[in-house]
C-alpha cells in the first residue's frame, strides 16, 4: 500500500498546482496574446485571440471540474493507472504551462498542453466514472 499512499496526497498536490497556474495565466493572458500577434495588429484581432484564449482556459476548466469530481468522489482516487497518469500529465502541464507564462509562449501552444495535459486525463477520468456509476461496477 505504500504506493498507493504515495500517489494520492502527490496527484492532489499536482492536480491543485496546475489548477493554480491555469488561474494565474487567466489573469495574465495578455502578454500571451500580445505575443501570438503581429506588432501591428487591430483590436479585432486582439479580441479574436483573446477570446480564443479565454475558451482554452474554460474548456481547461471544465476539464479540472470533470477530473476533481471523480477523484474526491473515490471513483478513480485509489487506481493507480489513473493516479500515475494524471500526475505525469498535469506534473508535464505545470512546468509546460511556467514556461508558456514566462517565455511569452504562443496561445496555440495552449491548444497542445490542453490536448495531452488535461483531455487525456480527463478522458479516461470520464470512462472510469461511467464505468463505475453507469456499468455498476468496481473500479480497476
Amino acid at each position: 500500500m505504500p504506493l498507493v499512499s504515495g500517489l494520492v496526497p502527490s496527484r492532489f498536490l499536482v492536480l491543485t498546482a496546475h489548477l493554480v497556474i491555469v488561474i494565474t495565466i487567466f489573469w495574465s493572458r495578455e502578454n500571451n496574446v500580445r505575443a501570438s500577434l503581429p506588432l501591428q495588429c487591430t483590436p479585432e484581432e486582439y479580441a479574436r485571440r483573446d477570446t480564443e484564449m479565454v475558451v482554452a482556459l474554460s474548456v481547461t476548466l471544465g476539464l479540472f471540474v470533470v477530473e476533481l469530481t471523480g477523484f474526491l468522489s473515490g471513483v478513480s482516487m485509489f487506481n493507480n493507472v489513473q493516479s500515475l497518469l494524471s500526475l505525469a500529465a498535469h506534473c508535464s502541464a505545470s512546468v509546460c504551462l511556467s514556461f508558456f507564462v514566462f517565455e511569452r509562449w504562443e496561445t496555440v501552444t495552449y491548444w497542445y498542453i490542453l490536448g495531452f495535459c488535461s483531455a487525456l486525463p480527463a478522458a479516461v477520468e470520464i470512462f472510469l466514472f461511467v464505468s463505475v456509476f453507469g456499468l455498476k461496477k468496481k473500479p480497476l
